[in-house]
């Protein structure tokens, strides 16, 4: 069976691997679908862009040392 490539990251600083905050812009196009009494509910939602634009390690707060890591990942 294929797989896939899961990007993941890793800060060189201190060795987390779990913990970070994550600044991105997305940009969407949703099928909005209200009901008769004005409840949302989004459907389809396809994202057209996606930009991280800073990863920061939560543990020792540095975006410097965070790295990307793939992994191969099977489906």
């Amino acid at each position: 069976m294929p797989s896939m490539t899961n990007l993941r990251y890793r800060c060189e600083n201190c060795g987390n691997v779990t913990r970070f905050d994550v600044t991105r812009t997305q940009t969407t196009k949703s099928f909005y679908h209200y009901s008769l009494g004005g409840e949302l509910s989004i459907e389809g939602q396809v994202i057209l862009a996606d930009d991280v634009s800073e990863v920061s390690c939560r543990w020792c707060s540095t975006p410097k040392s965070v790295v990307e890591v793939y992994e191969e990942a099977e489906e």
